[in-house]
């Protein structure tokens, strides 16, 4: 089991006793991160390994946490397990997230760069599910509603969630051929489809040009988690200022911030906490 040391810095500013308490509410946290991170209880010995603190500390960080109910002591070797207090945290901090929020942070500078509106959407059956909209201080703009929903087919960010789908899947959560034209661009076969979401796979981003409604472009680039495409952002806004400059502006904006999202801790929890919740629903027959 490979251990690695975890220095606990001191501010030689502040006074002795606040840089004693603050030592020991990190070295305690450390410990709790250690347990996290293993599956199998650790001992004294394992502890000592890895932070290079002397046994006497430990028994006594131990101790307090014990205490407290977050961590439980399971054998006479000592070794320890996390506790229930530990999951009363977790729960709360799943509790606390909310996507919209999170995303808002990543998709306002993103309408504010292109002066589009930008859009966060994971796919719900057969339909997009927009997670958050960023709009941006202009009068002229795209406007869609949070939480509000459209086809998959016709769209930059359903055309993005289902580039990658297998070609069975795609089929099943379409509608009947022809499919439903909304303007003269709209794709209605299947086979025309399928074309169209080989070239986004291709070229990593998706493009709506005047399907969906006439005058209205967007494109759109997948978000990851652990290589799984589990979500979408887009810039929606007029056909006639998505030049093919222009354009390829607004997907390297996109690809910028699909990339940073995955690595915001808060970000992923709350995406993945989405998708789990859309799956609860469709095994029940629900909705989102």
């Amino acid at each position: 089991m490979a251990r690695v040391t975890r220095p606990v810095p001191v501010d030689e500013a502040r006074p002795a006793s606040a840089n004693y308490h603050a030592a020991a509410l990190a070295r305690g946290l450390a410990l709790l991160e250690m347990l996290a991170a293993e599956p199998e209880p650790l001992t004294i010995n394992d502890f000592s390994e890895s932070t290079a603190l002397p046994k006497s500390t430990l028994v006594r960080l131990l101790a307090v946490l014990a205490e407290m109910e977050y961590v439980v002591r399971v054998d006479d070797r000592p070794s320890y397990r996390l506790g229930h207090k530990v999951q009363r945290l977790a729960s709360a901090y799943v509790a606390s997230l909310d996507l919209t929020v999170v995303a808002e942070a990543y998709l306002r500078p993103v309408a504010l760069r292109t002066g589009q509106t930008a859009n966060l959407g994971v796919l719900d059956g057969d339909q997009v599910l927009h997670i958050c909209v960023a709009e941006p201080d202009r009068p002229l703009r795209f406007t869609t509603a949070l939480g509000a929903r459209d086809h998959t087919y016709c769209t930059g960010l359903g055309k993005m969630l289902l580039s990658e789908l297998p070609e069975d899947r795609v089929a099943a959560i379409l509608p009947p051929e022809p499919f439903p034209a909304f303007a003269e661009n709209t794709l209605t076969t299947l086979a025309d489809l399928r074309k169209d979401l080989r070239r986004t796979a291709r070229r990593g981003y998706a493009l709506d040009d005047n399907e969906r409604s006439t005058g209205l472009r967007c494109v759109a680039v997948g978000v990851r988690l652990a290589g799984d495409l589990l979500a979408a952002v887009s810039v929606s806004g007029p056909a006639g200022e998505f030049t093919a400059g222009r354009q390829q502006e607004y997907v390297a904006a996109l690809d910028e911030v699909a990339k940073a999202m995955p690595d915001d801790p808060d970000f992923a929890a709350a995406l993945r906490i989405v998708h789990r919740s859309l799956r609860a629903a469709g095994k029940t027959g629900g909705g989102a």
